[in-house]
């Protein structure tokens, strides 16, 4: 062990690098104010003996600093606030005036549809008053048609005895000339015949419809059934079964009211009704619809007598 281990030490504590500077500041201070009076005053001045006392950290207003850094941290804060307002209330406005614009064409929208439904609407009204008043016409001629063939089917009946008659007195040479002629004769049918015809005739114009029936549009096999169930007889529905019934003619020696088929007898795919003079009616196609056509226009693959 060493001497001097015993020997307490006679060095004062050391002070912080902070409490150093301040007080070598102060005294600095304090001996430069008094370097600076001694070297203005006179020679012969008394020495100054008023102790000055320095201000200390400690006696700064901290609060009002305080206060201050408050005041500016709150006005920092108010003027943030206020501008995220604003913000919010400019994309409030844009959203409305979105929303506004969106409004306005999907009511624009509806309006146009509105109007174009409405014109749609009209067009069609009067389309079908036009149609209406088409198929009154189309009737009414067909009636007055009806009628006119009904009136002449009825004044050959009452004249068939007299013609018997005059047929008998008729030489020998006449009636050999006529069993030798083509029976495609122009004379107006009578009877049953006479009615299928008239109806057949009074179709002319109608519609073409796949599977129509009446009354105002057909299809080849539903014109020849109506036809013949206007004089009370009863045909099948499908042109085939329509071809098989009956006798089979020649076409050469075709009468009115006769059914014309084309394809093979029994499996015919078209029908039409023979009305005298070489011609026939038949609900042809969707383009001509009823029409009356002659036999050279479409020659039939023969034909069958039902009557």
């Amino acid at each position: 062990m060493s001497h001097t281990a015993h020997i307490p030490s006679h060095r004062k504590p050391r002070r912080s690098a902070s409490k150093l500077a301040l007080r070598a500041g102060v005294a600095g201070g304090v001996l430069g104010t008094i370097a600076v009076a001694g070297a203005a005053g006179p020679a012969n001045a008394e020495p100054v003996t008023e102790t000055i006392e320095m201000p200390t950290l400690g006696s700064l207003d901290t609060a009002g600093l305080a206060s201050a850094v408050a005041a500016s941290a709150e006005a920092s804060q108010q003027e943030a606030l206020d501008q995220s307002l604003e913000s919010q209330e400019n994309a409030a406005l844009q959203k409305a005036a979105k929303e506004a614009k969106k409004a306005k064409a999907e009511a624009d929208r509806k309006a146009e549809a509105e109007r174009a439904e409405k014109a749609r609407a009209e067009a069609e009204a009067k389309a079908k008053a036009e149609q209406e008043r088409l198929e009154a016409e189309a009737r009414a001629s067909r009636d007055r048609e009806r009628t006119q063939l009904r009136t002449t089917s009825a004044s050959d009946n009452s004249s068939s005895g007299s013609s018997a008659s005059d047929s008998g007195s008729t030489g020998s040479s006449d009636s050999g000339s006529s069993t030798g002629s083509s029976n495609t004769e122009t004379q107006a049918p009578s009877g049953t015949a006479a009615a299928i015809v008239a109806f057949a005739r009074a179709q002319i114009g109608d519609a073409y419809v796949m599977g129509g029936t009446g009354p105002n549009s057909w299809d080849c096999s539903g014109l020849v059934q109506a036809a013949y169930a206007s004089a009370g007889i009863d045909l099948p529905r499908i042109s085939g079964d329509q071809s098989s019934r009956g006798t089979s003619v020649s076409l050469s020696n075709l009468q009115p009211g006769d059914v014309l088929y084309w394809g093979s007898r029994s499996g015919s795919y078209h029908v039409a009704i023979y009305v005298g003079g070489g011609k026939y009616v038949g609900a042809q196609n969707p383009s001509t619809g009823v029409v009356e056509r002659s036999l050279d226009w479409d020659t039939p693959s023969g034909a069958v007598r039902i009557l």
